[in-house]
């Protein structure tokens, strides 16, 4: 029976136009670093051509060799910027750093991994495998919602998030931007794409 966490975690889910308070379980995933304009940075594409060949390796290996069969999850995005006036008001991309992620479910372990990474190196075509990990991420208290629409339209979402709902909240942010990517943008248009839109958080002390 194929498993797909999207449906079992309840925070791969989120409300349209409306804030929510979560508490992300800490899961692991394959992440990789990168610098730069996601349109345009080579370091973007790379990154995408080696995140989706060793996750997709790792869903057939577990369904074959381990027969516990899932749907491979979307990708998601931790952002950040050394100002981060580049990333909420200028949107000055080039400035951007980014994580990409893929969440796997914690029966695979370091060394599926890496018997995952020699067979996707051994076919060629992963130009950024050695900047791959396995990596456990733990988010705790998030706030978050489903944004519906463009990636640049985002910015007035983020001001609601960060100056209104969180601090009139008795919240603090603490962790980086995250966004859960439900729609793939070659098939969906701007105006459709799907996105979950996060902030890890803090309660502040009375």
């Amino acid at each position: 029976m194929k498993i797909d966490f999207k449906k079992q975690i309840g925070s791969y889910s989120a409300p349209r136009g409306r804030f929510s308070v979560v508490t992300v379980p800490v899961m692991q995933f394959l992440m990789i670093d990168g610098h730069g304009d996601p349109n345009t940075a080579q370091a973007y594409d790379d990154a995408l051509k080696t995140i989706y060949p060793v996750a997709y390796k790792l869903k057939f290996f577990s369904k074959t060799e381990l027969d516990r069969d899932y749907t491979v999850m979307p990708l998601e995005g931790v952002w950040w910027a050394e100002d981060m006036e580049a990333f909420t008001n200028a949107r000055d991309k080039s400035q951007w750093d980014w994580t990409l992620m893929i969440m796997v479910p914690d029966w695979i372990t370091p060394e599926h991994y890496e018997a995952a990474r020699e067979t996707v190196a051994s076919k060629g075509g992963a130009p950024s495998l050695n900047a791959v990990r396995l990596e456990r991420l733990d988010e705790g208290l998030s706030v978050q919602i489903l944004h519906v629409g463009s990636y640049d339209d985002e910015a007035a979402v983020l001001y609601e998030m960060h100056n209104r709902f969180i601090p009139d909240n008795g919240l603090r942010m603490t962790g980086r931007h995250h966004e859960i990517y439900l729609s793939d943008p070659r098939r969906a248009g701007p105006d459709k794409l799907k996105t979950i839109v996060r902030q890890p958080v803090a309660r502040l002390r009375e």
